[in-house]
């Protein structure tokens, strides 16, 4: 299993981010094919001092091949230009192989 992680900086406008994030957003990733989990969550702090994140999403697959598949897809494409435009420069993007 592998998953695709988003982390997200603290935007200038918290409350619409939130409000995009969760009305539009995450509705539009939940439509990918071959996602078999989404775990969403806000960063509450950092062991040793200020968290650097404010937002983190676990979009979960089978395989690379199927999230490559979510990705390149109809939804998936969708879901990342609205990413770039309600959160352009906020988002580091992770590829991550689940140990067995």
């Amino acid at each position: 299993m592998v998953k695709l992680v988003a982390l997200f900086t603290k935007p200038s406008d918290p409350g619409n981010f939130d409000r995009h994030y969760t009305e539009t957003h995450i509705p539009l990733v939940k439509k990918w094919p071959g996602l078999r989990n989404v775990e969403t969550g806000k960063i509450t702090g950092a062991i040793g001092g200020e968290a650097p994140y404010y937002q983190i999403a676990e979009m979960y697959f089978e395989n690379m091949d199927a999230l490559k598949t979510a990705l390149r897809s109809p939804e998936g494409r969708a879901a990342g230009a609205d990413l770039q435009s309600f959160a352009p420069g906020l988002v580091t993007m992770l590829y991550v192989d689940l140990a067995r």
